[in-house]
């Protein structure tokens, strides 16, 4: 099915209003997910790192660490989580429900690729969306990052500022961007492989949509690990 999919990405003609109803429908159910989880774990992580660069006294260097974290390691880690969660288990769920009311079969029989017409562009949505949870959760991030740090902990705004291009440029945002596209990609693939070989009834896509979290979480935490050493590595 993935070899299907990205075979007929090229082919005409292309789904555009299901990539468009797609992509609200998995931006709708991740948006504020993303949001909410993006506050507390880069807050968390900005907090121990200026406890850390205080007691040595490179206060000034807070954002660096701050936007390092963001760009990285927050970002990615928050998309794994909201896609695998949200998005990849409602595209699960959308497509288990379809294929257990036998309307998968019904396309095939008017002659109807259900994968040009269904995965193609929910995995292209899922593509999109995640790449842009991403931006978001960096913009965010960095943002209630520098309240946290000076309001809370004192740390100088410019100095924040400053420093947060210190370890953070080109190079790193694009790996970020990449690890999103990518899990964007294998998430949407997942989702609907499960989705489309639900077997059993509404008891079968339940097991589906676990089973998407389990698998989705395993392959994203692997592509993010070979993602960032071959990151590391480009950028020595």
């Amino acid at each position: 099915m993935s070899l299907d999919a990205i075979v007929l990405m090229f082919k005409p003609p292309f789904a555009f209003r299901e990539f468009i109803e797609q992509t609200w429908f998995v931006t709708r159910v991740s948006l504020v997910p993303t949001i909410l989880m993006t506050i507390p774990f880069l807050c968390l992580t900005v907090f121990l790192l200026n406890l850390l660069i205080i007691e040595v006294g490179a206060a000034d260097a807070s954002g660096a660490g701050a936007a390092l974290g963001a760009v990285l390691y927050i970002g990615p880690v928050v998309t794994v989580l909201v896609i695998s969660g949200a998005g990849a288990t409602a595209m699960c769920a959308d497509l288990g429900s379809r294929t257990i009311r036998e309307e998968i079969d019904a396309m095939r029989v008017l002659g109807l690729n259900p994968v040009h017409r269904l995965v193609v562009p929910r995995v292209l949505a899922a593509t999109l969306v995640a790449t842009m949870l991403t931006s978001l959760v960096i913009v965010v991030g960095l943002f209630f990052g520098f309240l946290f740090s000076v309001y809370v902990q004192g740390v100088n705004p410019g100095a924040y500022i400053a420093s947060l291009t210190l370890l953070v440029g080109i190079p790193e945002l694009i790996i970020a961007l990449s690890k999103a596209l990518l899990f964007g990609f294998f998430a949407g693939l997942i989702a609907c492989y499960k989705g489309l070989s639900v077997g059993g009834g509404p008891q079968g896509v339940g097991n589906a949509v676990n089973e998407t979290v389990v698998f989705t979480f395993i392959t994203l935490f692997l592509v993010s690990t070979i993602t960032t050493i071959v990151g590391a590595k480009a950028t020595l």
